[in-house]
């Protein structure tokens, strides 16, 4: 009697149902692997599908497919970087999200973005001279960042000197990848397919690796910023080899030159090519400053101002990642949107982006509230990656490919010091929305205003068009 009582108790203690526990672990064990085969298969399918998509259209005959690779790595690497850096220089600094808070990101945008100001004008000279081996200076901003990035990660644990030189290393380094992958380009877009396109599908590689890059690092970052500047050392490594197998079409044709604001037209020197910058590329670069201005405005403002007040009842936290996430839907929109925008005239393109930017912020000053603050972060996002675009369309048709590289290092300088020029107002008008709104509207109107009123005429556009366009 007693061992019959017994017999089912241990049985119920051995396993599920009356099931032995070796039973119900092989269970499990099984299913572990039906799940894990399941995620092998679904991930071998996202990246077939992925290859397929970036080798279509010819893009894999002309070498396109490599690069938007490439790209998707590096971007992803940037991503990490970004996460480790918003992690320990930006809201951890001292201070409760106050004036010390404030004071020191503006510290931070000093020391590592305005010197850019100066390094950047250097770039595109520098790397037309290297055009012949454009596939190993795009390799070497690649292995510069992986080199710092490491040493930036020892640095952050043990808070030396050394982090705000290697931050800096790294965001030069990164602009140089930007300048030089921009007039690598137009050398591998294959027939059929156009600049913008060819761009935007290159552009779309980089949202799909900082969206698979993104949680990887953000999981990284519980063990500490360092290891999410490891995770960014293993993809720039991936990036160096890959940018190396890039083809040779990257190189540039010979004969560099130089590009100038003076107006002494092209002029032959040496046999290299001296050019005036074409008027809808500087008016094309003018009008991407206001979009620009407004991307370090929103940044900057919004991440003290919703933490200090944040709107009615709602979660400080959460409304900076509706702003910040309307912004990068924003962004993604744009990259969707430029092929479709391929007929429409860049000029157009930018002055359109322009008007609406300052139209939503002042919408947003009179009828502050969540609603418009999504709408504003969307149309930031989409505005500056339209004008982006439109921008180097303008460089890429306007500008001789001899020159291109010093055109994109004087336009990135363009836009970086409007980034930091609205990054800065962000942060030092007074922690009120009015207040604050109020002069991103009237800075936005005013740049809009002058910049309208320098618009190229048709003229003038179609007497800077290459010969035989």
């Amino acid at each position: 009697m007693s061992d019959n009582a017994s017999g089912p108790g241990h049985g119920e203690h051995d396993g599920i149902d009356g099931q032995p526990a070796a039973r119900v672990a092989g269970s499990v064990a099984r299913g572990t692997a039906a799940a894990a085969r399941g995620v092998g298969r679904f991930s071998r399918f996202a990246f077939l599908q992925a290859r397929r998509a970036a080798s279509a259209q010819g893009a894999e005959a002309s070498g396109l497919s490599r690069l938007i690779e490439m790209h998707a790595f590096n971007t992803a690497a940037d991503a990490a970087v970004a996460i480790s850096l918003a992690g320990s220089l930006f809201f951890q600094m001292p201070g409760s999200g106050g004036s010390s808070s404030r004071e020191s990101v503006a510290l931070f945008l000093g020391l590592t973005m305005l010197p850019f100001a100066v390094v950047a004008p250097l770039l595109g000279p520098f790397l037309d001279r290297v055009a012949h081996g454009r596939r190993w200076a795009i390799g070497a901003t690649m292995a510069i960042r992986a080199f710092l990035c490491w040493i930036l990660a020892g640095a952050l644990v043990h808070q030396t000197a050394a982090m705000f030189p290697a931050a800096l290393g790294i965001l030069v380094a990164s602009k140089a990848y930007g300048v030089t992958k921009a007039a690598a380009v137009p050398r591998l877009v294959p027939e059929g397919i156009t600049l913008v396109k060819a761009n935007a599908r290159v552009a779309m590689a980089g949202i799909v690796g900082v969206c698979v890059s993104a949680p990887i690092a953000g999981l990284a970052s519980l063990a500490g910023p360092q290891w999410v500047l490891r995770w960014a050392f293993v993809l720039f490594i991936g990036a160096t080899v890959l940018s190396i197998r890039l083809p040779g079409g990257v190189d540039s044709n010979h004969g560099e030159g130089t590009i100038t604001f003076r107006k002494d037209g092209t002029k032959p020197r040496n046999g290299t090519i001296r050019m005036q910058l074409p008027a809808a590329v500087f008016y094309a670069m003018r009008a991407n400053c206001a979009p620009k201005f407004l991307y370090g405005f929103l940044l900057m403002f919004f991440a003290f101002l919703l933490q200090e007040h944040p709107i009615g009842g709602w979660s400080s936290t959460l409304l900076i990642g509706l702003v910040a996430g309307a912004a990068g839907t924003g962004n993604f929109l744009g990259v969707t949107a430029a092929s479709l925008l391929k007929q429409i005239p860049p000029v157009v393109t930018v002055s359109a982006v322009m008007l609406a930017d300052v139209i939503v912020t002042a919408l947003t000053l009179f009828f502050y509230s969540v609603p418009m603050l999504a709408v504003l972060g969307l149309m930031t996002g989409l505005g500056a990656s339209l004008a982006k675009f439109s921008l180097d369309s303008s460089i890429q048709r306007f500008v001789p490919g001899s020159v291109q590289t010093a055109a994109f290092g004087i336009s990135d300088t363009a836009l970086q010091t409007a980034w930091v020029a609205g990054g800065f107002v962000g942060i030092l008008v007074p922690l009120n929305a009015q207040v604050g709104l109020t002069a991103a509207t009237v800075a936005l109107a005013v740049w809009v205003f002058f910049t309208l009123a320098s618009r190229p005429g048709a003229r003038r556009l179609k007497a800077d068009l290459p010969i035989g366009e």
